[in-house]
């Protein structure tokens, strides 16, 4: 995926500003999975509008500086559906704590554990900020076709959290076994 996709997929709701994209959409929304900063939105909003996928306005404002608002057209539409229907390659791994633990044979029991508990405790409160999503169950019935696609992709977060829950308890307590 990349973040041109992203952008037009959040443009594709409403015309927003690129600070607006990076508040409201990335940062409220699917930072979780994908996340960019402003520098990299405004770039690559800039990147957009030369392909044609965007265009901008410039709103007037009186007590404020002047905005640009980014809205998403019919090419840049074409090119969300074409995305879509791209097969998607499995992620590149790159898990720093991974590599820690791999070379984590010379340290002693107690450090390893208290590794894998530090670990741990960041997996888990990453599990309460997912479970303190405010998205509607799959069988409620004010469920839309987007929200579900949203609760989706929470989910995903949800499951992947809770696996590598079980696998740090798993290595814990295979450390203590030695």
């Amino acid at each position: 995926m990349s973040l041109a996709h992203a952008i037009l997929g959040m443009l594709q709701k409403q015309p927003m500003t690129g600070y607006e994209l990076k508040t409201q959409c990335f940062d409220d929304s699917i930072a979780h999975f994908w996340q960019a900063d402003q520098a990299q939105i405004y770039r690559t909003l800039d990147k957009l509008a030369e392909q044609g996928f965007v265009e901008s306005r410039l709103e007037v404002q009186e007590d404020r500086p002047n905005r640009k608002v980014y809205s998403i057209t019919d090419a840049g539409r074409a090119e969300v559906h074409r995305w879509l229907l791209t097969e998607q390659p499995l992620p590149t791994i790159r898990e720093p704590f991974l590599v820690q633990l791999f070379f984590a044979g010379q340290l002693d029991n107690t450090q390893i554990i208290a590794m894998l508990e530090q670990q741990l405790k960041a997996h888990e409160q990453q599990l309460a900020t997912y479970r303190a999503i405010p998205l509607p169950s799959f069988d409620n019935p004010n469920m839309t076709r987007e929200l579900t696609f949203q609760r989706m992709t929470l989910e995903a977060g949800l499951s992947n959290e809770q696996a590598c829950i079980d696998w740090l308890r798993d290595c814990i307590a295979h450390v203590k076994r030695m």
